[in-house]
């Protein structure tokens, strides 16, 4: 007998599959020269990955850092099958924090980045360093991307190897927010998509207003 229990909320779902969808208009942003779009992307997913940050300290339960970020005991537990935990496991734990380290690397490297054909389009705080600087961090702006590009190639190999493997599907429980165990579990303490949305206007305000100001 398998039981229903909610595992992820309605935030965590929606800043994962902005996250996606983002990230695929950054790539073609970048790649047909739309650098409006790019910069505009890419200051979203700047408001969203801070969310994502404090709402891994304030939010709900199974999305905090501390709820499944773990030392090397709970990895090694883990290999040998003794994870029972219901969100991230202790290696997928290595993964979230390793993709938004990245991520914001990426993001602090775009908002210094020139645009070296017309210089129209620069990053927010590309003014603040001179141009030879400032084309330099467009270059590492561009080489991490492949960093990046690499991360996400090794997420989304885990979850098709974790389907084929261990026969879990990973990818139905961040839609619909609730995943099917073989026995009885409390289901994790959720705190408000109320509060989650102050958060985020209090985020997007912080960002959008320290940006205008320089």
């Amino acid at each position: 007998m398998n039981y229903r229990v909610k595992v992820w909320d309605l935030p965590t779902r929606l800043f994962h599959w902005s996250l996606v969808i983002l990230f695929g208009v950054m790539w073609w942003s970048a790649e047909s020269g739309q650098l409006q779009w790019h910069i505009r992307s890419g200051v979203t997913l700047l408001v969203l990955a801070l969310f994502r940050l404090l709402w891994g300290v304030l939010g709900s339960q199974t999305s905090r850092f501390g709820s499944f970020v773990r030392g090397p005991a709970a990895i090694r537990a883990y290999l040998r099958g003794e994870h029972d935990g219901l969100g991230h496991n202790p290696l997928g734990a290595l993964m979230v924090l390793a993709m938004l380290a990245a991520l914001l690397l990426q993001l602090g490297l775009g908002l210094f980045a020139a645009d070296v054909d017309s210089y129209t389009f620069d990053g927010p705080l590309a003014k603040l360093l001179d141009g030879g600087l400032a084309e330099q961090v467009t270059e590492w702006h561009g080489l991490w991307f492949n960093v990046l590009l690499g991360l996400v190639g090794v997420h989304v190999t885990a979850i098709i190897v974790y389907r084929v493997l261990h026969r879990e599907n990973l990818v139905k429980p961040m839609l619909v927010g609730h995943k099917k165990v073989a026995t009885p579990v409390a289901e994790p303490r959720f705190a408000s998509s109320w509060f989650a949305v102050l958060l985020l206007f209090a985020v997007a305000g912080l960002v959008l207003g320290g940006l205008s100001w320089v």
